[in-house]
């Protein structure tokens, strides 16, 4: 199965435009309850007016919300950004730490997160289970669970060697494209035919 969604996604990658680790971790917060195509419309001005930690930890989080008003939640957008900036300056010397338990401890970084920007800009093989991650991999039949945590645990544990990172992006490509949450199209699945659920999954209606 990793194999054949290797083949067949080899461009597979973050779809959050980003130009260092800093841009990654905030427009990874960002894009919690939404797209990452709708973030990727309000990061370019975020940056452009604020383009590192020690300038958004000085902005006005009503600023702050004004530009990320067509993402919702403005308000508690601006205002965990800013915390999130003044954090790093406060205990980082202004940069993105590297490690799971340092990005952690960051305001608006859980486990999800850390693994995006541990995997995406520091190299470090880290299965981020979004919503696509976690039902592609119940599907598969590589874990029952329904917790993130869990499934990182068990898909890694199952797949020793893996580049894990890599085979988020894949996953999380053939989830948009192929295994929809609503239903998958098993007549154009590359691993149909390996895949314990295919052409018996109802909807999943699982927020996680």
């Amino acid at each position: 199965m990793v194999r054949r969604l290797a083949a067949t996604y080899p461009q597979a990658h973050t779809s959050l435009d980003h130009h260092s680790a800093f841009e990654l971790l905030v427009a990874t917060v960002l894009s919690a309850q939404t797209t990452d195509a709708r973030v990727n419309t309000v990061t370019p001005e975020l940056f452009r007016r604020w383009p590192d930690p020690v300038a958004l930890a000085a902005a006005a989080p009503v600023q702050v919300e004004a530009v990320v008003r067509p993402l919702g939640f403005q308000h508690r957008r601006a205002t965990q950004v800013v915390a999130l900036a003044a954090a790093l300056v406060a205990d980082f010397g202004g940069e993105v730490p590297g490690d799971a338990k340092s990005l952690e401890s960051l305001p608006g970084v859980g486990r999800k997160t850390a693994n995006v920007v541990r995997g995406n800009w520091f190299g470090e093989p880290a299965l981020t289970v979004d919503t696509h991650v976690g039902r592609l991999a119940r599907r598969l039949g590589w874990t029952r669970a329904t917790d993130p945590g869990r499934v990182e645990r068990e898909v890694c544990a199952l797949l020793p060697g893996v580049d894990w990172t890599q085979l988020s992006h894949e996953l999380i490509w053939h989830g948009r494209a192929v295994c929809h949450s609503r239903g998958p199209d098993c007549g154009h699945c590359v691993v149909a035919d390996l895949c314990p659920s295919a052409g018996s999954v109802a909807p999943d209606h699982s927020t996680r």
